[in-house]
């Protein structure tokens, strides 16, 4: 008899993000007369900068000639992407050997299979609230999850304490749910921290591009010390508009080093065997999308999206509603109307203003009382958005 892996018994039935689109589905079936808003899922809604799309068609066109198609992708990425991710880097003074750079289809890819170069006893730091995926892929692998709440009163950029006992930590920052970024020393404490136990950082850069604050890192590292203990991925996804497209990168510094055996040199071996490479499409569409050029196309998108939480910013502030977040990140994190948990101020909030968020406890149990909305909707809808709520806290 087959036996099945019995861990993903240990997960919630269902994932955050099914969930909240089946409620508003069957809303919408119900009520075909009402036009929901959508602030939930941290979807881009704005196309790709120009010089992507000019690559992509490049690209093509490649594909069409015998003299330069291309076949199978090295399994670790193009040189021309891995040198574009490391020149990335050296724009803000951080060197990054493109041996380091992994290139993958984005973040979620490799958040699912980075587990595979640790032991399952390994116990696993999660700082919460938190993207589902960091304690669920754990989960699927048998580890024991240690919590680590982020609250109101840590400004939800909780640092290590001395009791902490765990070997592997993930850390987002800016923090996707809640926008709260980590100053370079407060994340030091951390890079201090794992090098004393010898743990291992798997530190999530997704949202570095929105970033204004000089004291919130891009990287981590830019910190000393880090290049001993953190592994990093960066996803285009949102910085360049790629939800869609699918690329990113992971950085495994050859300084890391774990009982004796680089995790540089065993991540070539996984990915060598585990996968076939990414496109070479996408990856020419990385390659421009992290050109100079690139970044000031992308920065001007990013820039509408700021605005948008300008715009929900100043109606949560009129309405007198707490929150965090929609500085140096896409995110707003409010609290719910006394006496609602989050799932109830969900359905609340879509029956009565006809607006989509993100219920809190879907990041984890300290998410509980809490509720996100995405920036990353058209200006039109946002500004609607704005005055729905406006209305609704009224």
């Amino acid at each position: 008899m087959t036996h099945i892996n019995s861990d993903y018994s240990k997960l919630t039935e269902s994932y955050l993000f099914y969930e909240t689109k089946l409620r508003a589905e069957r809303f919408e079936a119900a009520h075909p007369e009402r036009r929901l808003l959508r602030l939930g899922i941290g979807d881009v809604t704005l196309p790709l900068a120009p010089v992507v799309i000019e690559a992509l068609h490049k690209a093509v066109d490649e594909q069409a000639r015998q003299e330069s198609f291309h076949g199978y992708m090295p399994e670790l990425g193009m040189g021309f992407m891995k040198q574009a991710a490391a020149a990335n880097y050296a724009r803000r003074g951080v060197t990054v050997d493109p041996e380091e750079v992994f290139v993958c289809y984005g973040i979620g890819d490799d958040l699912g299979a980075i587990g595979g170069l640790f032991a399952r006893e390994n116990r696993v730091a999660v700082v919460e609230p938190a993207y589902p995926a960091y304690a669920d892929t754990n989960i699927m692998s048998g580890r024991t999850i240690v919590p680590i709440p982020g609250t109101e009163e840590n400004g939800f950029l909780p640092l290590p304490s001395p009791e902490l006992e765990a070997e592997l930590v993930y850390l987002c920052s800016p923090n996707n749910p809640t926008g709260a970024a980590y100053s370079k020393a407060q994340l030091q404490r951390w890079v201090d921290w794992a090098n004393e136990q010898q743990a291992v950082i798997i530190f999530d850069a997704a949202y570095e591009a929105f970033i204004t604050d000089p004291d919130v890192p891009h990287s981590i590292y830019e910190l000393p010390g880090a290049r001993e203990c953190a592994i990093e991925m960066f996803s285009l996804s949102k910085s360049a508009g790629f939800t869609g497209t699918r690329l990113g990168y992971t950085v495994v510094p050859k300084a890391l080093i774990r009982e004796g055996r680089s995790l540089q040199q065993m991540w070539v071996r996984n990915r060598s065997t585990c996968t076939n490479g990414v496109s070479y499409l996408l990856q020419r569409a990385g390659e421009a999308a992290l050109t100079e050029e690139g970044l000031r196309q992308s920065r001007a998108n990013l820039g509408v999206y700021q605005k948008n939480a300008e715009l929900l910013t100043a109606a949560l502030d009129r309405c007198g509603v707490r929150y965090f977040g929609g500085q140096n990140a896409p995110y707003l994190w409010l609290r719910c109307p006394e006496g609602m948990d989050s799932w109830a101020f969900f359905d609340d909030l879509m029956e009565r203003a006809g607006v989509v968020g993100t219920p809190g406890v879907g990041f984890g149990a300290c998410g509980e009382g809490w509720f996100r909305f995405s920036c990353f909707s058209t200006p039109a809808v946002t500004a609607e958005a704005a005055e729905r709520l406006i209305a609704y806290f009224a």
